[in-house]
């Protein structure tokens, strides 16, 4: 995918300030996890709710996984006021969080065990603008780089957002909300909801001092597609829905592009069936909130933003498919100890310590996972085909996983084999991992004989 870098030369790369905007986009995307994921998910099960519902309810995320059917109206259509003032990926993100804040303040208006319908149309209503917020967000990160910086430049570039988007998710905004509904503070959650909007009025200036990518000529769509689309919705819909796909399918080739969909499936889905369940596996083991908010958001978190720096750097040198493969047999083996945590019970040595292992490979691998994703990519229809592999990746990561609690109850409880289980779950992932590697050779070749990426 690219030339091995010397380890000076990889280091050299993070200089560039731009990385900095990405690892604050990357905080934007990970922190509407907290808010429909954690935090809810608490929320519920303090208030009585079984593993079943909390699982079911999870799926609210299935938003992500069907954010490629409105990706193409992000990429292209320029939001009143706004796109003038901030450029199209800006102005759609500025859009996304100020619709979270305000949803933020209707879902704390809420009460589950009154009205659990509420609750959870306003959870999908964050999830959608969440989803929405990614599509900006990741075309932003592709197209802050021009094509010649792509190669060096990426693998640092998914760093940096896998890094914000623990520092959202886990050790700043993950675990900023869990403690604030913690033992020791002990807010409500409704209150806590609405703590948190303040966290968006400071992420509003910062998004607005950000820079907005410079669109370069032949990343626009070329001439012949525009020819005759005016006043057509058939010519629009084919325009930016049909063509993007197509495009995709014509430069991968069909097998190609079929099997990196596949794999995008099934690659994290043992990961996602562990995650939905961890939250409730904590609490249920014995941990209480306010060891949760600090072990698994702050401290796993911060051990997965570190890590990630160490994981673009390997991947610069040895490439991607390598990487993934040892990070898909290593986070399968790291699901294990928390079968052995289900045996030991609240022991918070052991816990960092599995936490340790497990975000290092989960920082791996997602470092890793991003570049994939962004190297299949076309520039020309970056938000739209790179929200449509997340969304595929998303579907096994929300939707398939909606079962997990099902799982949990069907084995009556028994962590320990629910965790060995996501853990043999990785092996048609990997299998496939190598079957894309070897359709990857020609492919290469082709793409390391265009200017484009």
């Amino acid at each position: 995918m690219s030339q091995p870098l010397s380890f000076a030369d990889s280091l050299r790369a993070l200089k560039d300030k731009r990385f900095l905007t990405i690892l604050l986009f990357g905080f934007c995307s990970g922190f509407p996890y907290v808010l429909t994921g954690s935090v809810l998910t608490l929320w519920l099960q303090e208030t009585g709710f079984s593993r079943s519902t909390i699982g079911f309810i999870g799926a609210v995320g299935t938003v992500y996984a069907i954010n490629w059917m409105w990706a193409p109206f992000v990429d292209r259509v320029k939001l009143p006021i706004l796109h003038r003032l901030f450029g199209q990926r800006r102005s759609w993100i500025l859009l996304c969080q100020m619709a979270i804040a305000l949803l933020l303040l209707a879902i704390s208006l809420g009460d589950p065990r009154e009205n659990l319908l509420y609750v959870t149309l306003i959870a999908v209503a964050i999830a959608t603008f969440g989803a929405t917020l990614d599509i900006a967000v990741d075309a932003y990160r592709i197209t802050i780089f021009s094509r010649e910086e792509m190669a060096v430049k990426m693998p640092y570039a998914a760093a940096m957002t896998t890094t914000g988007w623990w520092a959202g998710y886990g050790f700043i905004g993950g675990a900023l909300a869990l403690a604030l509904g913690g033992e020791t503070i002990g807010l409500d959650w409704p209150v806590v909801y609405r703590c948190l909007v303040l966290l968006y009025l400071f992420i509003f200036l910062l998004v607005i001092a950000s820079p907005e990518p410079v669109i370069e000529t032949a990343d626009l769509i070329p001439e012949s597609v525009n020819k005759n689309s005016k006043n057509s919705i058939t010519a629009w819909v084919t325009k930016y829905f049909l063509i993007p796909f197509k495009e995709f399918f014509d430069r991968c080739g069909f097998r190609l592009a079929l099997s990196v969909l596949i794999f995008l499936l099934v690659f994290k889905l043992g990961e996602a069936m562990l995650g939905r369940m961890s939250l409730v596996f904590y609490v249920e083991v014995g941990f209480t909130t306010d060891q949760i908010s600090f072990y698994q958001k702050f401290f796993g978190g911060l051990v997965t933003a570190v890590f990630a720096i160490l994981a673009a750097v390997v991947n610069t040198r040895f490439g991607v498919i390598k990487g993934l493969f040892i990070a898909g047999v290593a986070m399968a083996a790291a699901n294990l100890l928390y079968a052995l945590l289900a045996v030991i019970g609240p022991n918070t040595n052991f816990l960092m310590f599995a936490l340790i292992i497990d975000n290092f490979f989960v920082a791996f691998s997602t470092v890793a996972f991003v570049s994939f994703i962004s190297y299949f990519t076309s520039r020309t229809y970056t938000g739209t085909q790179y929200a449509l592999m997340v969304s595929i990746s998303n579907l096994g990561r929300t939707t398939l996983a909606a079962g997990s609690g099902v799982l949990v109850d069907f084995l009556e409880g028994d962590w320990a084999v629910f965790f060995i289980l996501t853990s043999l779950m990785v092996i048609p992932g990997l299998c496939l991992l190598l079957w894309v590697g070897k359709l990857m050779k020609p492919y290469g070749k082709v793409q390391s004989a265009q200017p484009a990426a």
